[in-house]
């Protein structure tokens, strides 16, 4: 990996220069309209937080990273909506799914919660430190920006890592490794379950009871009351 760069926010004149003049483009154009209308006159601030993402994403498109929110951006999303800016950037402070400073091309986040610690997210963390990450910072080449996070919500498959918008589970030192590898080669690793013969989370091997679910919506209640009558 090449040197680190600091994640701090640019300064603000910079920010401004490369930023006040944000628009819409005209597919994110039509598309806020959408989201806009799915709420009743009057309530379009409703809609800050999907405008926000498309926002950050229509930012990341053009700067090839996960994307972020500079001031200017944020207050171009407020007055879309007729909203205070203020009222605008407590939304964009409060959910962590926002990035106020630039990240890299892969927003590594690796949970650190009490089921993956205890499963072994100190091993992830070490992947990552062993390619040269450090947390709050990006990679001198611009791929990785990591950060430690809470509750991801795959518990279940611990521990894992979201990565720009996918989840990656069941991960060791190894399987981080060849994670990152495969990232920083242009690949697209599939995401779920990494080095295990499990789907989604499911027991290792494969389910063990009602496997009529695995492929459809089973109904079993046909079964369970002929049993009940033949008791």
């Amino acid at each position: 990996m090449a040197d680190i760069l600091p994640n701090s926010i640019p300064d603000l004149d910079e920010v401004r220069a490369r930023w006040g003049s944000f628009a819409w483009t005209a597919e994110n154009q039509a598309q806020a309209r959408v989201v806009v209308g799915r709420y009743p006159p009057g309530r379009q601030h409703s809609a800050i937080i999907p405008l926000l993402d498309m926002a950050q994403r229509q930012v990341g498109a053009e700067t090839g990273t996960q994307g972020w929110l500079p001031i200017p951006v944020i207050e171009f999303v407020a007055k879309y909506l007729d909203m205070p800016y203020i009222r605008a950037y407590e939304v964009a402070t409060f959910y962590t799914m926002f990035n106020l400073r630039p990240v890299g091309r892969f927003h590594v986040q690796v949970c650190g919660t009490t089921p993956c610690m205890l499963r072994g997210s100190d091993d992830v963390l070490a992947a990552c430190y062993a390619k040269g990450m450090k947390k709050g910072q990006t990679t001198g080449d611009g791929l990785f920006t990591l950060s430690e996070v809470e509750c991801l919500g795959a518990c279940a498959n611990a521990p894992m890592v979201q990565i720009n918008d996918d989840n990656y589970e069941d991960l060791t030192f190894d399987t981080t490794t060849a994670l990152l590898d495969a990232l920083a080669r242009g690949e697209a690793p599939k995401p779920g379950p990494q080095g295990v013969d499990r789907r989604t989370s499911d027991p290792e091997g494969g389910v063990t009871t009602l496997p009529e679910m695995v492929e459809e919506n089973y109904d079993y209640r046909g079964r369970w009351g002929a049993k009940e009558e033949q008791a």
